[in-house]
């Protein structure tokens, strides 16, 4: 899959999201993580604006998929395969997804956005 097949699983990837935080088998600290994330993919005008073509939303992608990353550190497997909507095997998309966008975004920014994460934690 190429980064545009990914960025079209972007709202996929906001309902997994949406449906970790209300799991218990996800911590406090990871929730505040996860919430913080979606807020930020909601919000047109974050570090690299939605109005700019492509790269408006490849950080965005960044971001969730480095936070579902970091969950799977976390949290067994099953929990996100338990609410990913899609035939995709979900581990294996995050880890490509994650790689795919990273290839876009200049190293300042992806330390920026990793900086969003690692601030929540």
């Amino acid at each position: 899959m190429d980064i545009k097949g990914f960025l079209k699983l972007i709202p996929k990837f906001l309902a997994l999201l949406v449906n970790l935080l209300k799991d218990s088998r996800v911590s406090s600290t990871d929730k505040a993580i996860l919430a913080t994330v979606v807020a930020y993919a909601l919000n047109p005008m974050d570090l690299v604006p939605d109005w700019i073509p492509f790269f408006g939303l490849v950080d965005d992608l960044y971001l969730i998929a480095l936070a579902l990353f970091r969950l799977l550190a976390r949290v067994d497997e099953e929990v996100l395969r338990e609410y990913w909507q899609g035939p995709e095997d979900v581990i294996v998309l995050i880890k490509k997804a994650l790689d795919a966008a990273s290839h876009f975004l200049p190293p300042k920014l992806r330390r920026a956005l990793i900086a969003n994460v690692e601030k929540e934690e």
